[in-house]
C-alpha cells in the first residue's frame, strides 16, 4: 500500500434516496457515477408556491410526512432509468408521477425527473458513525441514522469524535470509486423530523448548532467511478 494512503474506515451503511426528501433504501452495494449514486434523487417534487429564496422543492421541512412514504424501483437493475413507486402512509402504492401522490402531499405540487440529480450541495453525503453517536450522546437519546440521509455510512477507525472533518479536501477510495471530499455538511430541520413518526425534535438541530457549528458530517464528488459494497475499506490518499 502507498505510504500516503491509510484506511480511515470500513463502510457501515449504504442509502439511495430515489425521490428527494422520501425515505431511502438500504443498499448492499451502489454503483457511483457522476452524478452520485445511481438512482439516487432523480425524482422530486416542485412545490406550487415557490419561495422568493427561489428553492423550489417540497422537501421535509415543508412536509414532515414526505419521511414515512417508501420508494420502490420497477426495475432496480436500471436505477437511473427506473419508473419509481412510492408508498403512502395509508398504504397506497402510486407511480411518482400519479396527481393523486402529489395532492396526498402538498396542494398544486407535481413530480418532476432531473437526470443529474436534485441535491441541496454536491452528489454524495458521507458520515460516520461515530458523528452520530457523538450528537445521540449531547442529545441524551439515541438517533436514528436516517435523519441525516447519508448515502455512504462509515465506521471510522479513529476513536475521536466527527472524524470526517478531517478528510476535506482530501480522496478517499472506496471499492473501486474514488471520491473527493469537498466540504463539511451544514445541517437544516430536516435532523430534527423522526423517520418514523415526523415528529419534530428541534433540540437536535440545537445541539448540532451549538457544539459543531451546524456541521454533520461531509459532502463528495466523484473522481473515479466504481462499486461501492458494504464492508469496503475506506482509504484516503493524502
Amino acid at each position: 500500500m502507498s505510504p500516503h494512503r491509510r484506511e480511515i474506515g470500513r463502510v457501515s451503511e449504504l442509502w439511495r434516496y430515489p425521490v428527494k426528501s422520501i425515505s431511502g433504501e438500504a443498499l448492499s452495494q451502489a454503483e457511483i457515477g457522476w452524478h452520485g449514486v445511481h438512482g439516487d434523487r432523480r425524482w422530486a417534487f416542485l412545490r406550487a408556491d415557490v419561495p422568493r429564496s427561489g428553492f423550489p422543492w417540497l422537501t421535509i421541512r415543508e412536509e414532515p410526512r414526505l419521511a414515512q412514504c417508501s420508494p420502490r424501483l420497477r426495475d432496480p437493475a436500471r436505477p437511473d432509468h427506473s419508473d419509481v413507486l412510492v408508498r403512502t402512509p395509508s398504504g397506497a402504492e402510486l407511480d411518482v408521477t400519479d396527481p393523486a401522490l402529489a395532492a396526498q402531499l402538498a396542494p398544486g405540487a407535481r413530480a418532476i425527473k432531473q437526470d443529474r440529480g436534485v441535491f441541496d450541495a454536491l452528489p454524495l453525503s458521507l458520515l460516520s458513525v461515530q458523528s452520530v453517536t457523538a450528537i445521540a450522546e449531547l442529545v441524551g437519546r439515541e438517533l436514528d441514522i436516517r435523519r441525516f440521509r447519508p448515502n455512504i455510512v462509515v465506521e471510522a477507525r479513529s476513536s475521536t469524535e466527527f472524524p470526517e472533518d478531517a478528510w476535506v479536501g482530501a480522496t478517499v477510495q472506496i471499492g473501486t470509486a474514488r471520491v473527493r471530499v469537498d466540504a463539511r455538511d451544514q445541517r437544516c430541520v430536516v435532523t430534527t423530523v423522526d423517520p418514523d413518526t415526523s415528529e419534530r425534535d428541534p433540540s437536535i438541530l440545537r445541539t448540532i448548532a451549538r457544539e459543531h457549528q451546524a456541521y454533520l458530517g461531509v459532502y463528495g464528488t466523484t473522481v473515479r467511478l466504481g462499486q461501492i459494497r458494504v464492508g469496503d475499506r475506506v482509504l484516503i490518499t493524502l
